[in-house]
């Protein structure tokens, strides 16, 4: 394994982070007074097997090719959900090891689902240590969005290139000069929607967990009843905002910051996020309208936080939308699907893919009417040739095919048709809660059975890492070639 060096030194460096990590939620236990050992010990081993690998690997070259790209993706988020699970394992939950992993595979994949089923009395440092791994991912998934997802040409990231001659040995220096300012960015907007959360009327503590998973878009509360429970307008408003920054390319702000004052006006997929929460909003609007016949027993307030929400994978619930009918469970189901924009802490499709595979119907269409006619699709100024269209199809393609293949497995696990149809969905596109009596706003994922739950947690980091950084790993000529 000389040839993995850097991957297993950058593995110990995330486990030692890691172990650092659960310092924090030791002091909350201080705090209030939760004495156990559960994260000192779970700090422990993560640090000890970090310096292992760390020390063990400090003669690694500094290159990364493009395998070593692929298998540092998929170890890290993967040993980050083992070592995580340590707390819950540890604690005084009782929680099997399967239901450790869901919970911390769900947190570090900004998930959101959760096998807790009291959320209100757990211990304040297990609900930190939920917030911590899904601040994490993240910041995680952006950082990996923009380093190393271009450069492994997994489903069109390619198209966001930071510059036209990125390699895959070059993105470890060039990675670090953004990552530093993606974390600042992302620390500021925390900082700044805790700040707020906690003008409105809520905990010190409340307001930085809350504000960790908001623009993480994760959706892990502190609560059974989620952001429902503060039953705050203004509460709604923050998080509804801070949702849509986290949903937002990072990259975007940096370009900003050097200069680019119309980026949010001018990125097509920006302007298109928003046209769809605006239209998705009066969609919702206009039919709950018919269904109660009167415009003032509709709520826009309870349609925009939920339509916000589950379009960015951040699954946080004010209102038990399973009751308003069928129609918007259905709706829902496809804005699941879409997800947020490439480059943020927002997952499913991403609007990216959508709007190319439009622009790739309409394009197919117009050579029907006109065969000999020459037509040439763009994005964002850029030519889209036939080798990247097809890598944007393939994604949404097999994205479709691995949605029913494991709504199959649940299915075949013991589930409902709605309970595993919804599960495949929010599980693939790391939203959260799901539809139904079990799974739905106001339940939780604990009385699955744990073929049920392994199941999905495979399907959360395959919907985190966009498939192909995956599912490559398993093929034979992939490793053969390089």
């Amino acid at each position: 394994m000389s040839g993995y060096k850097t991957v297993f030194f950058t593995l110990g460096v995330l486990q030692i982070i890691l172990g650092i990590s659960m310092g924090m939620p030791i002091i909350i236990q201080i705090i209030f007074k939760e004495f156990d050992s559960s994260f000192i010990s779970s700090a422990i081993i993560c640090i000890i097997f970090g310096v292992l690998f760390f020390l063990s690997n400090l003669d690694h070259d500094k290159k990364l090719n493009l395998p070593e790209a692929f298998l540092l993706t998929a170890l890290s988020w993967l040993t980050i959900a083992t070592f995580g699970s340590l707390p819950f394992i540890f604690s005084n939950l009782d929680l099997s090891i399967t239901d450790s992993f869901f919970e911390s595979m769900s947190g570090i994949t900004t998930t959101g689902s959760t096998i807790i089923t009291n959320l209100n009395e757990a211990p304040k440092s297990i609900l930190f240590w939920r917030a911590i791994l899904q601040w994490l991912g993240g910041i995680g998934i952006i950082i990996m969005a923009i380093t190393l997802m271009p450069i492994m040409n997994v489903g069109g990231m390619q198209l966001f290139k930071t510059s036209q001659n990125d390699t895959a040995e070059k993105i470890l220096p060039k990675s670090k000069q953004i990552t530093i300012r993606l974390i600042l960015i992302y620390l500021v907007f925390t900082i700044l929607c805790s700040l707020f959360y906690n003008i409105f009327g809520m905990s010190f503590f409340d307001s930085i967990t809350h504000s960790m998973t908001t623009l993480a878009t994760g959706g892990f509360s502190n609560y059974n009843e989620s952001i429902g429970h503060f039953n705050s307008a203004y509460i709604e408003i923050v998080s509804m905002i801070f949702i849509i920054l986290g949903s937002i390319p990072f990259i975007a702000y940096i370009k900003y910051l050097n200069g680019n004052q119309k980026i949010f006006f001018s990125d097509t997929q920006i302007t298109t996020f928003i046209k769809i929460i605006i239209f998705s909003i009066i969609i919702l609007f206009i039919y709950l309208s018919a269904v109660n016949k009167s415009f003032f027993e509709v709520s826009i307030r309870s349609i925009s936080f939920n339509v916000i929400s589950i379009l960015t994978g951040t699954g946080y619930v004010t209102k038990d939308f399973d009751q308003w009918g069928n129609f918007p469970l259905i709706f829902f189901l496809i804005l699941m699907f879409i997800g947020g924009c490439a480059g943020s802490t927002a997952c499913g499709i991403k609007i990216f893919r959508v709007q190319l595979l439009f622009k790739f119907i309409i394009n197919e269409l117009k050579k029907i009417i006109y065969p000999r006619g020459i037509f040439i699709i763009k994005y964002d100024n850029n030519n889209i040739d036939e080798k990247f269209m097809s890598s944007v199809i393939s994604f949404i393609c097999l994205y479709i095919v691995i949605f029913f293949i494991i709504t199959a497995l649940l299915s075949i696990s013991g589930l409902d048709f709605t309970t595993s149809i919804s599960a495949a969905a929010t599980s693939i596109s790391n939203v959260g809660p799901g539809l139904g009596d079990i799974i739905g706003p106001n339940g939780n994922f604990s009385t699955l059975s744990n073929v049920s739950k392994w199941i999905l947690s495979f399907s959360m980091i395959l919907g985190r890492l966009e498939l192909f950084a995956i599912l490559v790993l398993f093929i034979p000529s992939f490793w053969r070639k390089y």
